[in-house]
């Protein structure tokens, strides 16, 4: 017997499309933010061209905009995460960083530079972002 066999009521049936709507409908899309150029942040991987300090000021204050974005969005908007951190179950943290260091080396070798991090929750929506202090800001 399927979910979709005739012999189960309704509601039985329905249950995995609902559900897969549900989970479909969380988050949002990010809007434009007023100030940040997102091409320019996108292009500077890893900060080894020194632009993504000065690109921060206003993406921090849009910061309740980035709350409840999904993942595809923050891509989209940031670029892929220079590293992305799996946690427990579903959960995952895509790092982004500040300043040159050396993670512009060869290989790309984890650094401990300033970096701005959003954390995912299990739905696949932001529920934290954090930025390290920036020297001489």
């Amino acid at each position: 017997m399927t979910f979709f066999s005739p012999s189960l009521p309704t509601a039985c049936r329905l249950l995995p499309l609902a559900l897969t709507g549900l989970l479909a409908g969380c988050g949002h899309a990010l809007p434009d933010i007023p100030g940040f150029a997102a091409p320019a942040w996108r292009a500077d991987r890893y900060a080894c061209a020194g632009q993504r300090a000065a690109l921060l000021p206003p993406l921090l204050a849009a910061r309740p905009r980035l709350y409840e974005a999904r993942a595809n969005d923050v891509t989209a908007l940031l670029g892929p995460p220079d590293e992305e951190e799996l946690l427990a179950q579903t959960e995952k943290v895509y790092h982004y960083y500040l300043l040159p260091g050396p993670q512009c080396g060869p290989r790309r070798p984890h650094a401990n530079g300033p970096r701005l991090s959003l954390h995912f929750g299990p739905l696949g929506t932001v529920t934290e972002v954090q930025a390290d202090p920036v020297p001489g800001r």
